[in-house]
């Protein structure tokens, strides 16, 4: 796979699908920065267990939604591993911050889902960038495409928008950076146990699950972190360097 001695930076990495990425990178060889923004042990768990593969790691706190967090992020990064080849755009903040249906959802609690998808990969991608090679540099957004499509869930309208705000972003960053052999790319992984699925109301948890199980997905199953790192590992690989946006 030829991912061994690489750095990556996984954001929303203590625990769920960040834990899922960075500990399949961390298998294949990848050292990891396990960011995390009020989950401090978690993040401490997480990076033992980087640790324990025998790679290199460090956490770092930072609140995406903040600019200023970000560039201090990228600062400590380039400090403590001096270079980045893998970043995966993956944090969100937890549902009470964002979750509201269209007629009652709030400003604060629009920004809080747009600054931390939107916003957060903008400033990230520009930041990740220059600290990448000029080929092989992967940058991966976690999505979930299907929620801005048909508004049929209506409590996630703010981070629907803010998704598929994220999703087109990515396609003009894989244009602009594609001149460097840095390919961007976005991994939809629908509903996965152990994610903001599992933290909504039991009612609703167990009909996404039972969707999954009757055949609304072909492998009649919900989908796992490990799932999702390994899909990230597959398009970290230079394998996969024709593959962007």
């Amino acid at each position: 796979m030829a991912l061994q001695g690489k750095y990556a930076l996984i954001t929303g990495s203590s625990r769920g699908i960040g834990r899922g990425i960075a500990l399949k990178l961390a298998e294949r060889g990848v050292n990891v920065a396990v960011h995390y923004h009020t989950q401090a042990e978690s993040a401490r768990e997480t990076l033992a267990q980087v640790h324990a593969q025998g790679v290199k790691g460090i956490s770092i706190q930072a609140d995406v939604t903040r600019p200023d967090d970000i560039n201090r992020m990228f600062d400590r990064l380039k400090r403590e591993f001096g270079r980045l080849d893998i970043f995966v755009s993956n944090a969100r903040p937890e549902l009470a911050a964002f979750y509201q249906p269209p007629m009652d959802i709030t400003l604060d609690q629009w920004n809080a889902a747009l600054d931390s998808q939107a916003q957060a990969f903008l400033l990230s991608a520009q930041a990740a960038s220059p600290l990448m090679p000029d080929s092989g540099g992967r940058i991966i957004a976690i999505s979930y495409s299907p929620s801005g499509r048909t508004g049929s869930w209506q409590p996630w309208v703010a981070m629907g928008a803010a998704k598929a705000a994220q999703d087109a972003l990515v396609r003009y960053f894989a244009v602009a950076l594609g001149r460097r052999g840095i390919t961007v790319n976005v991994i939809s992984p629908g509903a996965t146990d152990d994610s903001v699925v599992g933290r909504l109301p039991a009612e609703v948890f167990q009909a996404i699950k039972s969707w999954h199980e009757s055949g609304w997905t072909p492998m009649r199953r919900m989908g796992t972190p490990a799932d999702v790192g390994n899909a990230v590992s597959l398009l970290c690989m230079d394998e996969a360097s024709f593959i962007t946006g």
